[in-house]
């Protein structure tokens, strides 16, 4: 047993006022019922270094079938690890019961070796060196704290006494600026090469440094991230893209060589055009304070591959299904054809946006294009032309362009109605 270090309410900044609602909602129904509840992750690290949290997390005793019990409006996910995710209207809080890593030996006796080994058609070929499994299994508050990645984010807020418990001197990293790994960095790194990103982009993002002995070891295993994931691996390209720090967390993951092995294309062809692209992505996500929806896949994928690679806007049929890639890639990640052929469409759009002359039959038939949403945000983020996007905003803003044809029949003089010739008069 760790005696954890509690750090009470007035000796931390955080208060119920600056949680969500319904978060606290999820907190106090379960400390009600008697389980132990903490608000945990990077929620508490924001809260405690004066940011706004992206999310709430929960961290708690209760078992999942037992949240469930409590919560109407509760749904239990995941296969390996299970996850209550209480639903208030499109938020989600995500409640987890606390987990402990399980000795590699246990896992040996009860995972078959064969569920360690890709598929015959998962179209990732065989892993270089297979990542070491660490089982989910529930445990105590002490023993979820020290299976989480770093310091930082092992902090506990705890509802019933306003205290912020420590297990793993996260307080005094934080008071540092400091990214440290919890356990062995080489063993984490290894046991989930994700780690590695994740440390750079929380260093980039909060302004951190790496500990010495976190940068040795992404040094020394950087190779490992070609092992995570694929699809996770494109999903945390797309979180960073959303980040609003693109541009620092990608300088970051270019100088420590961690992208030369997740997309070598955007690693060799870093250039002062790719900077000023997530630069004004992140002056237009800094715009927001909740991540805004017109900021699509597409247009993410298109702020960091156009300055880089040249996009194929070859005109072509819709069943017409060669050259799929368009010239897009991301190393040996799955990048949607949806999101590939999206980014062509909203950039074939781009000459007609910019065209003042575009006449109005023209301007209706790209309003109707399913692309023309995106296009617009593009232009706004990426284009140059200020005139242009005013001057669609307010086409949008009365609701398309003016129908010349109605507009010739409305200016036109009525004539005055013809009398019928009466029967002649006797």
């Amino acid at each position: 047993m760790v005696e954890p270090t509690v750090i009470p309410r007035a000796d931390h900044p955080i208060s119920r006022s600056q949680i969500d609602p319904d978060a606290l909602k999820v907190l106090y129904r379960l400390s009600k019922f008697g389980h132990v509840v903490y608000l945990v992750g990077g929620g508490v690290r924001d809260l405690l270094l004066g940011r706004q949290p992206k999310d709430f997390d929960v961290g708690t005793s209760a078992h999942p079938n037992e949240i469930k019990r409590l919560f109407r409006n509760c749904w239990i996910i995941g296969r390996r690890f299970r996850l209550a995710h209480v639903k208030f209207g499109q938020k989600t809080i995500e409640v987890a019961t606390f987990r402990r890593q399980v000795p590699p030996e246990e896992i040996a006796a009860s995972t078959p070796p064969e569920e360690d080994a890709p598929s015959a058609g998962d179209g990732v070929g065989p892993r270089k060196r297979p990542p070491i499994r660490r089982d989910n299994t529930f445990g105590t508050a002490e023993e979820d704290a020290f299976r989480r990645d770093f310091t930082i984010n092992a902090l506990f807020y705890d509802i019933k006494t306003f205290a912020v418990i420590d297990y793993v001197g996260g307080m005094a990293d934080l008071q540092n600026r400091l990214i440290r790994s919890i356990g062995d960095p080489s063993e984490r790194f290894v046991e989930d090469p994700v780690r590695m990103l994740r440390a750079v982009s929380f260093a980039a993002r909060l302004g951190f440094r790496l500990d010495a002995p976190v940068r040795r070891a992404i040094s020394k295993h950087k190779g490992e991230i070609a092992n995570a994931a694929p699809a996770r691996m494109i999903e945390e390209l797309y979180k960073i893209l959303r980040s609003g720090v693109a541009a620092p967390i990608y300088r970051a993951l270019i100088r420590v060589g961690l992208l030369a092995h997740i997309a070598p294309e955007i690693a060799e062809g870093a250039s002062p055009a790719l900077w000023r692209s997530l630069k004004a992505l992140d002056a237009y996500r800094g715009q927001f304070a909740v991540m805004p929806p017109n900021l699509t896949n597409p247009i993410l994928l298109g702020s960091l591959v156009t300055p880089v690679q040249t996009v194929d806007l070859t005109p072509r049929r819709k069943d017409d299904r060669t050259n799929l890639t368009a010239g897009v890639s991301l190393g040996e990640l799955p990048v949607a054809r949806r999101d590939i052929e999206r980014l062509r469409q909203l950039l074939m759009l781009q000459p007609r946006l910019v065209n003042p002359e575009l006449p109005p039959r023209a301007q209706r038939a790209v309003i109707h294009r399913g692309a023309f949403e995106d296009a617009l945000t593009w232009l706004e983020i990426q284009g140059s032309d200020t005139d242009a996007l005013a001057r669609w905003q307010t086409v949008v803003a009365r609701g398309g362009p003016p129908d010349e044809k109605r507009e010739r029949r409305r200016r036109r003089p009525r004539r005055g109605r013809r009398r019928r010739p009466g029967p002649p008069k006797a």
